[in-house]
């Protein structure tokens, strides 16, 4: 999210009462446990974007980046889980013998996929222990990957050609149905965020989302990281998921607007998959250059929806909420200096 002068990208994710940071190598997951105790989760980042130096190319690189922020995303997300699920099995011993303790762990997947999904679309305890299961680790990534991908398309996707579908006999004109298409899924979109932040989990998570923010905007501006500090900013970001993904689908309004209105249906719908990674590597760049060039009155104009919209996605957060982002990011920093990686300092 947050981009220094030496051209070092540090940003994040709020998780299940906490919140991931990443730079370029490392990441680090802190979340809050029933007790207050702050749990930190240390790893290498494991990027497809640095396996395939040669994809590393603008308009190419979109999409990868995103399968990248996704995968970390929900492993985040997953560990978070795994924390929350062990301090209810702690609080509730006696309820998690049999098969209680199989569905406390569904239960953690499941909620792993909706959170990752919801968050995406608005960015074991130990390291030895994750290291163990490292096969079963990456099955249980992968499938949530999967599931949280087919969750995304046939909301944004299939779903808003369905139901446009419907007036093709009514209206002939096939621009005229692409844009509509276009419009519906926008609103579906900002429909779905404004009812899940409605939800009390996801409040949660959008509080923690606003405390990414705050630590990040003040890393950013080269500050010393501190309560009164992380005061003098909001919880918005221009380089934030949100906006990511709204560009995205202003972007298929246009482009979609110019594919013509095939009549046999699944055809129409592979046309638009087909061009995703086009709009992931066009968003992808936009972002980029607007991290860039926050002066610029033309950037703001286009980022004003997106910046607009993470009114809903972020949260005023609490003090407590703020010190596990800020471990977060300094866990990742301590990984960088342990490296030998030059770490941008304070004013």
């Amino acid at each position: 999210m947050a981009e220094q002068k030496n051209n070092v990208q540090y940003g994040g994710q709020a998780v299940i009462e906490g919140v991931m940071m990443r730079s370029p190598r490392f990441f680090a997951v802190a979340c809050r446990r029933m007790n207050r105790e702050i749990v930190v989760q240390q790893e290498s980042v494991e990027s497809l974007l640095r396996r395939f130096q040669w994809l590393n190319k603008p308009f190419l690189r979109g999409t990868l980046a995103l399968i990248d922020a996704m995968v970390l995303g929900i492993k985040s997300l997953m560990y978070s889980a795994n924390v929350a699920m062990e301090d209810i099995e702690n609080a509730n011993p006696k309820k998690q013998k049999g098969g209680q303790g199989t569905m406390a762990g569904l239960f953690g997947v499941l909620k792993s996929i909706v959170l990752s999904s919801a968050l995406f679309l608005v960015g074991a305890a130990g390291e030895s222990e994750l290291k163990k299961k490292s096969t079963v680790n990456d099955i249980a990534i992968g499938g949530t990957l999967v599931l949280g991908l087919g969750l995304g398309v046939g909301l944004f996707v299939i779903l808003p050609h369905v139901v446009i579908g419907l007036l093709e006999k009514a209206v002939k004109s096939s621009l005229l149905l692409n844009l509509a298409e276009g419009i519906f899924r926008f609103a579906l979109f900002v429909g779905y965020v404004a009812t899940i932040s409605l939800m009390k989990d996801i409040r949660r998570v959008f509080e923690y989302h606003g405390a990414e923010h705050k630590v990040i905007n003040t890393f950013e501006a080269g500050l010393e990281l501190t309560p009164e500090n992380f005061a003098k900013y909001g919880t918005i970001h221009r380089r934030c998921g949100t906006s990511f993904i709204l560009l995205v689908l202003v972007l298929s309004i246009f482009l979609f607007a110019f594919l013509g209105w095939h009549h046999i249906w699944y055809l129409r719908i592979i046309s638009r998959l087909a061009l995703l990674p086009v709009l992931a590597g066009l968003a992808y760049e936009a972002i980029r250059y607007a991290g860039r060039h926050k002066d610029s009155k033309v950037v703001n104009f286009f980022l004003a929806p997106g910046l607009l919209l993470q009114k809903l996605t972020t949260r005023q957060p609490s003090d407590d909420q703020v010190e596990v982002a800020l471990r977060a990011l300094e866990a990742v920093l301590d990984k960088e200096r342990e490296s030998g990686s030059p770490v941008p300092q304070a004013a």
